[in-house]
């Protein structure tokens, strides 16, 4: 082989390396919804303002079932279930908890009415992703997020515990199906973080955001929780686990949450989580394996007076990074060395 030859063998093998490492950065994060309740739940998504809608703004998953979905790497947004929903034929009906008010399966941009167990995240482009379970707006599921791959702290978060029976009379929302925040229930500036309560210094914990934290540690409690609350992980993978039965050897070693003085993320405190032993397949519903969290009556309809705080999502613009993913990287570092003896022969 002349030495034009391999000159130009040499440039089409690196420009098929670059192209491979871009489209691998642009790949983003697979997110995996596992319902191991004893029923059907209904996610919703929400993207933050300037972020792409996935591939469905919400869908039913059985119980016993997960679906995957992708989201680019810059995306950030929130994942939650509704539960006791009830749609018709045509696809209308409402939700008991978590309804997002678009009267469809899917949230076509409206995000959840309180109380909602909230799962946040904001993938980097070139950095860490960040992540958290928020109870800022309440409790209806116990529900973890758990990281496969990726580099970093990659911690497990959540709330395993059943708050809806041990929901203060003054926080509970319907027939027991959720318990509200102090901010939903009292509206009131100190409990909502909000007026002269609108910076960590002025706006401390209450008695209720600490009754929270003590049964989910790792889960956001209040808006100023971040210290304790907030995650981090670059390139992986995240599968959102709704009633998660027992916790996994993984998730219980816990690791420190990133501090950011800087954020006002609201989201909840990171609880041990369970296995992750079930399928990925893309945009469809697998088994899943493992014991059902158990039952929950549809309970009574959301009332039209619960809306949405308006200044729902603190996650959104904490990274400014693409996910690195460690996988494709060594994929095409393996190619480079397969080929380069070829080049120079």
């Amino acid at each position: 082989m002349d030495l034009s030859s391999r000159r130009a063998s040499f440039t089409l093998t690196l420009s098929f390396i670059v192209l491979l490492l871009a489209s691998t950065g642009s790949y983003g994060s697979t997110f995996t919804f596992a319902n191991r309740c004893g029923f059907t739940v209904w996610p919703g998504i929400l993207a933050n303002a300037g972020s792409p809608t996935l591939s469905t703004t919400g869908f039913e998953l059985p119980k016993g079932t997960s679906r995957s979905l992708q989201a680019p790497t810059g995306w950030s947004g929130r994942f939650w279930a509704r539960t006791g929903c009830k749609f018709d034929g045509s696809g209308s009906g409402t939700c008991t908890t978590g309804d997002c008010g678009s009267n469809t399966v899917e949230c076509a941009g409206l995000g959840a009415a309180p109380p909602v167990t909230l799962a946040e995240f904001t993938l980097g482009t070139g950095g860490d992703d960040f992540y958290d379970v928020s109870l800022v707006d309440g409790y209806n599921i116990p529900m973890i997020v758990e990281v496969a791959g990726g580099s970093g702290q990659c911690a497990s978060t959540g709330c395993t515990s059943d708050l809806n029976t041990q929901c203060p009379a003054e926080l509970r929302f319907g027939d027991g199906d959720a318990c509200k925040s102090a901010c939903e229930a009292f509206r009131s500036p100190e409990y909502c973080c909000s007026g002269a309560y609108a910076t960590p210094s002025t706006c401390r914990p209450s008695v209720y955001s600490e009754m929270f934290k003590a049964a989910c540690p790792r889960s956001y409690s209040y808006a100023y929780d971040d210290a304790t609350s907030t995650f981090t992980c670059a390139g992986g993978d995240y599968t959102v686990t709704f009633c998660p039965s027992s916790p996994s050897q993984k998730s219980t070693s816990y690791s420190p949450p990133v501090t950011d003085s800087s954020s006002t993320s609201q989201g909840s405190d990171l609880v041990p989580g369970s296995d992750t032993g079930y399928a990925a397949g893309q945009g469809q519903q697998t088994p899943v394996q493992g014991t059902v969290y158990g039952s929950q009556g549809t309970g009574s309809e959301m009332g039209t007076g619960e809306t949405m705080l308006q200044d729902g999502s603190w996650m959104a613009g904490l990274a400014m990074g693409d996910s690195s993913r460690p996988a494709g990287a060594s994929l095409a570092m393996l190619l480079a060395a397969f080929t380069f003896p070829f080049i120079f022969s």
